[in-house]
């Protein structure tokens, strides 16, 4: 979702061409593959086939794939972009960093301040070798400077996640996911958890299923899950519990979720990238973590920070269904554009023709 706006944008641009490397950390054809089918990405021009394992594993991995990469290409390479903040993104960016390449991160500068995610950790180490930092919101701008990145390396261009979800809303409304799933939009919850803080602990991962299954009793719950919960969920005993009581389905490609957020009367997740979506789709949003890397989404749009008290959960949703929850205001430069500001920055910085 964040390298097709990109990529389209330059090259559209034409200053450089285009190479998309797969890294293969996302090797599940639900998670991989439909995503480039659906958001019209040409294949990969190179596939690294890291597969999975540890977080350790997995980023040597890659970092070695990429740099005999980079190594048959250094003396054409203008610049790698980096998205997100995965493994492969930190991977990538130490594997150019070291053979001198230049570093472009889009989405750069955000901070939950939490050292125990290994997202914050890889966010850190590529912001503090990338070039060019790419900046969604003004929290990552003021997170930077804090940290002592020079200005001229700060850009806030904006979201291209909602470059994606402005180009595919209406194709994702097409689906008809709600009638496929027999849930009438603006009355059920949509529900997405994966991170290890809230699946790998037992009693946590009960605590949570119970919240579901009391919202369960007010509104329909529709649950995509990931491999890794699904797992965690039948080794803890609990996959039959919620399955008996909530539309269970296996991960959904991208327009088919976005279907389901759109028309969900309220998000429950663990996701960053969701917080955003919901917010531009002025759906309610509860995030199940202690802290969040979007500020923005609460403090302009409709998410809500749930933290250690599961208790605020259900209580929200009653609000939610009763009309009482705020509906958020629009994100500055959360407009479908961003993709194009990154363009232009990457053309001022990398073309070795005038701009």
């Amino acid at each position: 979702m964040k390298i097709a706006p990109v990529a389209r944008a330059l090259r559209a641009q034409g200053t450089f061409d285009v190479s998309i490397v797969h890294t293969g950390q996302h090797y599940d054809r639900e998670m991989s593959d439909v995503f480039f089918e659906q958001l019209g990405i040409p294949a990969p021009d190179v596939h690294l086939g890291a597969g999975g394992g540890t977080h350790g594993a997995q980023t040597a991995r890659v970092l070695e794939a990429f740099e005999a990469l980079l190594l048959a290409r250094r003396d054409s390479a203008a610049g790698v972009v980096v998205v997100g903040d995965v493994n492969s993104t930190v991977a990538a960016a130490l594997a150019a960093v070291k053979l001198g390449i230049p570093i472009a991160h889009v989405e750069a500068g955000l901070r939950s301040f939490d050292r125990s995610m290994p997202e914050e950790i890889n966010r850190v180490v590529t912001d503090a070798v990338a070039d060019l930092l790419l900046v969604t919101e003004e929290s990552g701008r003021e997170n930077l400077r804090r940290e002592g990145v020079a200005e001229e390396r700060i850009h806030l261009v904006g979201n291209v996640m909602i470059d994606t979800l402005l180009r595919e809303l209406d194709a994702a409304r097409e689906t008809a996911m709600p009638r496929r799933l027999g849930v009438v939009p603006r009355h059920y919850a949509y529900v997405t958890l994966h991170r290890p803080s809230n699946v790998d602990d037992a009693r946590k991962l009960e605590q949570l299923v119970a919240v579901l299954l009391d919202i369960a009793e007010r509104m329909p719950v529709v649950f995509p899950i990931h491999p890794r919960t699904r797992e965690r969920l039948g080794a803890f005993g609990l996959f039959d519990r919620l399955a008996a009581r909530a539309i269970v389905t296996e991960p959904l490609p991208y327009r088919e979720s976005l279907s389901l957020i759109d028309a969900a009367a309220a998000v429950l997740t663990d996701s960053g990238g969701i917080q955003e979506e919901t917010s531009v789709l002025g759906v309610p949003c509860l995030t199940l973590r202690p802290n969040t890397e979007r500020p923005v989404t609460i403090e302009l749009g409709t998410n809500t920070l749930i933290g250690g008290d599961l208790s605020r959960v259900v209580p929200l949703v009653d609000d939610i269904a009763a009309g009482r929850y705020k509906s958020g205001r629009p994100i500055p430069m959360w407009d479908g554009s961003a993709a194009g500001r990154i363009s232009d920055v990457l053309a001022a910085h990398w073309s070795k023709e005038p701009s």
